[in-house]
């Protein structure tokens, strides 16, 4: 059977000695079917003598000899020419990150201990990315541009096809081009500049536009040079870079690896854009109000605390620009916007971060009807210029399948008390007396009844607040306005005209969160300051979150404010709901963390 394989030629006596086994076997397993083939078929009997080979075996033994010395002349020729006899591969690298972080780094030390420049000052780059494709993308398939240009980006990925010819992805602006090294179009030492060229490298090439036969774009570069090396070894492509607590604290890394984070950038963007322009088309004039106060004020919130060492006093981060800005109108600025950073010490949860970034406008001579008609107008328009119509798709957190939200004006409206009233059974007592202790224990039986929870200090306004949350704002998965809050709840909104103990104020939800705060703006001094000291008797009940007395902008009211309206919208939750995502940390690039070392501890086990 090896003979038989093997194809060889054989002696007489080995012939002999295989007729003798081939009969033993038949013997044996009568009822097998033995390997029994033609030896004559396959190998020569020779005789004792010198071996005789079948014209076959010489003719196959004749076409090895001349493939080996093919090959040897090839050899020949490259070890002449220098080229060695092996493909251009690079080094190879450890597989470990922290191996090849301390690989790449003594590789840039050699560099320098070598007096080489790793890091150039300057690369000239003559036309973007995003201009090479729109330029050049009409070339014909295996066409070439004469012209010579000179792009940048960073290496995403290498390929290569034998030791002159070279593929690199080539990402930047958010697009991508090929790289097509040649070492015939090469004017510089193609092996050595290649040689030392790894994923996220930042490299600059000079070189010519053309397509390959198959058609990508391309730049077939006659110079490529290093200009900023990556030490860290990228994630791999294939399996992405997705961990959410890894992308949040690093990312830079994130926005090199997943396209749709840095398209969700442009798109938030596009939103402060968009509400810029809008108020700048109505008139408005953006201003700038400080970030420390000595007083917290503005809205109802639990302020950060610094300290000045100068002046030796603690300061508050602002909560909110309303009373500065409010301050304002009374000078003449009738109509006013900032686009700003808040700073409010709560909790950090799927839609709340400690910082974010909130619009406000005030504007004389309106009231709430006039902002909900332009919160209609500005939200609507919104939705549409981002995503092209008025009905979004958005997955809520936790659900198996999206929602379409529906952004077409006019926008639902609630009143507050009458739609608690309807959903409880009950009969509310009047809202001029919500500031009593029979109407706080009225309101504290009617939670406790329902099984809505509500921290200390339990005081008339929390426990509404928590009613509306538990039963109202659940409703409101299409843009929805409350309206008409009780006075307790907005010590700076303007009375009702027509319901005591109600204000004129707006809330808009979306997808049950709220995204618009509004109302026609308190101007009674006498009032307004009657309004603080209610506050302030929360605050001493332990409510932090309850304002001050400020008496500076008490003064200002009592040079006269206008009849205004105030309007204040969340930008980052705006964001969420336009780019489909549920948590507030994937619009915001660099959110609150808690610091890993604190994560460590707090995964310790109690040994207690």
């Amino acid at each position: 059977k090896q003979w038989y394989q093997r194809r060889v030629a054989i002696t007489a006596g080995e012939y002999k000695s295989y007729l003798r086994t081939a009969s033993l076997a038949r013997q044996l397993f009568p009822l097998k079917r033995t390997f029994v083939p033609t030896v004559s078929k396959f190998c020569t009997v020779m005789s004792e003598g010198e071996p005789k080979l079948s014209k076959n075996e010489l003719k196959r033994r004749a076409k090895m000899e001349a493939k080996a010395k093919e090959k040897a002349a090839k050899e020949a020729a490259k070890e002449a020419a220098g080229e060695g006899n092996k493909k251009a591969k690079k080094p190879e690298e450890p597989l470990e990150p922290g191996k090849y972080h301390e690989h790449r780094c003594n590789t840039i030390l050699g560099y320098k201990a070598a007096g080489e420049a790793p890091y150039p000052h300057k690369f000239h780059v003559s036309i973007s990315l995003s201009e090479f494709i729109e330029k050049y993308s009409a070339l014909g398939d295996g066409e070439h541009s004469e012209d010579v240009v000179s792009v940048a980006g960073r290496v995403h990925s290498i390929r290569e096809s034998g030791a002159k010819l070279r593929f690199y992805d080539l990402r930047g602006e958010g697009v991508k081009i090929q790289v097509m090294a040649n070492a015939s179009m090469a004017e510089q030492d193609f092996e050595a500049i290649h040689s030392r060229v790894h994923r996220g490298d930042v490299i600059g090439c000079r070189g010519v536009p053309g397509k390959t036969k198959k058609g990508e774009l391309s730049i077939i570069p006659k110079e490529v040079e290093i200009l900023t090396p990556c030490l860290h070894m990228l994630p791999t492509l294939h399996y992405g870079f997705k961990d959410k607590e890894t992308r949040f604290r690093q990312r830079y890394l994130d926005l090199i690896m997943n396209e749709d984070v840095r398209q969700r950038f442009y798109t938030r963007a596009k939103v402060i854009n968009y509400v810029r322009k809008f108020l700048d088309s109505m008139g408005f004039l953006e201003v700038e109000t400080p970030m420390m106060n000595m007083i917290a004020g503005g809205a109802t919130a639990k302020p950060f605390v610094t300290h000045h060492n100068d002046l030796n006093m603690d300061l508050f981060m602002r909560v909110a620009p309303e009373l500065y800005l409010k301050m304002l109108v009374v000078g003449g600025l009738d109509r006013v916007y900032e686009i700003g950073k808040n700073f409010r010490n709560e909790g950090i949860d799927m839609t709340h971060n400690p910082e974010f970034t909130c619009m406000e406008f005030y504007m004389a001579y309106a009231d709430y009807n006039d902002l909900m008609d332009i919160t209609e107008e500005l939200v609507s328009g919104l939705a549409k210029s981002i995503t092209g119509s008025y009905k979004v798709e958005f997955t809520p957190m936790g659900a198996e399948e999206s929602v379409i939200i529906d952004f077409t004006p006019p926008f639902r409206r609630i009143k507050m008390i009458p739609e608690l009233e309807r959903i409880t059974g009950v009969k509310f007592p009047p809202a001029d007396t919500f500031h009593t202790e029979e109407a706080r224990q009225f309101l504290d039986e009617l939670c406790a009844k329902h099984e809505v929870e509500c921290s200390a200090p339990r005081t008339a306004s929390r426990l509404i607040d928590k009613m509306v949350g538990e039963m109202i704002e659940v409703q409101c998965m299409n843009p929805t306005f409350i309206i008409e809050h009780p006075q307790i709840m907005c010590p700076l909104a303007k009375y009702h005209r027509s319901e005591k103990g109600l204000t004129e104020r707006l809330e808009l939800f979306v997808a049950t969160k709220e995204i618009c705060n509004a109302y026609t703006e308190l101007n009674d001094p006498f009032v307004q300051r009657e309004q603080f000291e209610k506050q302030a008797v929360d605050k001493a009940a332990g409510d932090d979150e309850a304002q001050c007395i400020d008496e500076n902008y008490c003064v200002s009211l009592e040079y006269g404010l206008p009849p205004t309206g105030g309007f204040g919208m969340g930008i980052d939750r705006l964001v969420m709901f336009l780019t489909n995502t549920y948590n507030i940390k994937e619009v915001l690039l660099f959110p609150a963390m808690k610091p890993e070392e604190a994560k460590a501890e707090d995964a310790k086990p109690d040994e207690s």
